[in-house]
């Protein structure tokens, strides 16, 4: 059985800022580590290669720094690593991501079952994984909680929706993506570290890729930030003290009614 991860570095801080200018995300100064909700991906991908023998592969794009996110992921047990960096993909939304890690993902093996996590924390979007199914063409679930694999080489996974949760049966090859209740990520182990150490990190530019180089990273990115700005939060308010404090209880009483929450 044959497993890819696609995996992300992201900012490691929630006080992300994007360049006015290109609307793109500012990395510099920045500390990173792996998507949280990838680290679960990348779990549930070592549970099926423990269960089920699988070889696991683990895939990202992104600047030569990167490096250490898959480092980390060999030390916790992926078998293979493979970064895509290249000046060319800088700036790239999730299209053009997807375009250049649907691409990979095929040229480089027959993968029965792709994980990724639900979203990034930088971006938020959750579109990569669900695009790169599309362009593979192959079925893909999202939101996944549990996955089961059946004797007939397919998996079961349970959804979490609005009103509760969704089973469905998808055939091999197929893509889900994790949300971060579905299993408990370990730590790398002494071993790990050790082999993760001396291992290279296999590279892939933007030349060794078939991709029409107007699909790659700013330019050919068909989303873009339009306009940067910083919400003003706007309330009117009244302070009761003193004397009318009683007034004021009243007032919000009648504002809660209004508002039916009491």
């Amino acid at each position: 059985m044959k497993i890819c991860v696609l995996l992300k570095q992201v900012p490691d801080t929630d006080n992300v800022k994007l360049d006015p200018e290109t609307g793109t995300m500012i990395r510099e100064g920045l500390g990173s580590i792996i998507n949280p909700l990838d680290l679960h991906a990348l779990e549930e991908a070592l549970r099926f290669k423990k269960d089920h023998s699988a070889h696991v592969t683990v895939i990202t794009m992104g600047p030569p720094s990167a490096e250490e996110a898959l480092k980390e992921a060999l030390a916790m047990g992926a078998d293979r690593i493979l970064l895509a960096t290249d000046r060319k993909f800088a700036g790239a939304d999730s299209w053009s991501t997807s375009k250049v890690l649907s691409e990979i993902v095929r040229e480089t093996d027959n993968f029965d079952l792709i994980f990724a996590g639900e979203k990034a924390t930088d971006g938020e979007t959750g579109q990569v994984g669900p695009e790169v199914a599309a362009m593979l063409d192959i079925p893909f679930s999202t939101y996944v909680s549990e996955i089961k694999k059946t004797a007939e080489n397919k998996i079961t996974v349970k959804r979490t929706v609005e009103d509760g949760y969704e089973y469905q049966k998808i055939p091999f090859p197929c893509l889900v993506t994790v949300l971060g209740d579905i299993n408990q990520p370990s730590m790398p182990t002494l071993n790990g570290k050790k082999k993760a150490r001396r291992s290279e990190v296999e590279r892939i530019t933007a030349e060794e890729t078939t991709i029409n180089p107007a699909h790659l990273g700013l330019k050919g990115s068909p989303t873009r930030v339009a306009k940067i700005s910083t919400p003003q939060l706007m309330r009117e308010s009244k302070k009761y003290s003193g004397s009318k404090i009683d007034e004021g209880i009243e007032e919000l009483i009648k504002k809660l009614k209004e508002m039916a929450i009491i």
